[in-house]
């Protein structure tokens, strides 16, 4: 059976979006890309509903707002982003670079079929993957002024790096897994530790 929590109470960025949404995931730990979009409306201080089920009928994850559907992760994350009017930078190359690094990210690191060859994942994509990030991240002068993508601004492809490394056990284990990557460690360690999302990676509602 699905299960449901109501986080939150409407607040301003709620007026910005139009409402409150839903999203529909798994319950499965606090792993996947829609780990993301609940992160940034965590970090936005937004209510929002949760449904979550070990079953899901559809592809997920899944925003319900006003009516409408949204679907594809980082498309929810993009389509937030603008309509909070932060978290996808200001200007016109900090946007580029943002979404240039997403891209990035699912390039390096999302294979066609991980399920059915996750072992070769594991050797392959899996390493390729912090290296990759480490070496654009310290290639950029945008991401040279601060722990984030674009130096002290906040954005969703923070969200969308941290899970990725969170999904793959990069950050556990006192970050061992990041110790041959420090920029990408200092990422970790700036998201983690921004006000609303320590409250809620040391809440109840995060599974781990």
């Amino acid at each position: 059976m699905p299960t449901t929590h109501e986080v939150s109470k409407p607040g301003s960025n709620n007026d910005k979006i139009g409402g409150v949404p839903t999203i529909h995931y798994l319950d499965f730990r606090s792993r996947g890309r829609g780990q993301a979009i609940r992160l940034m409306w965590e970090d936005a201080e937004m209510a929002y509903e949760d449904i979550t089920s070990l079953h899901p009928t559809a592809n997920i994850p899944v925003v319900e707002l006003n009516g409408k559907i949204l679907t594809q992760s980082y498309s929810i994350l993009r389509h937030f982003a603008q309509q909070l009017e932060t978290y996808g930078g200001t200007k016109e190359e900090e946007k580029y670079w943002v979404d240039g690094v997403c891209d990035i990210a699912i390039d390096t690191f999302f294979s066609n079929d991980k399920e059915n060859t996750y072992r070769e994942h594991s050797q392959t994509t899996c390493p390729r993957f912090p290296k990759a990030l480490e070496t654009h991240l310290n290639s950029n002068t945008q991401s040279q002024n601060g722990p984030y993508v674009i130096g002290d601004i906040f954005t969703y492809v923070d969200m969308v790096l941290h899970q990725i490394c969170h999904d793959e056990d990069l950050v556990q284990r006192g970050r061992k897994g990041l110790a041959a990557y420090p920029r990408l460690k200092a990422l970790v360690d700036g998201m983690e530790s921004r006000p609303n999302i320590k409250k809620f990676l040391q809440s109840q509602r995060y599974l781990g």
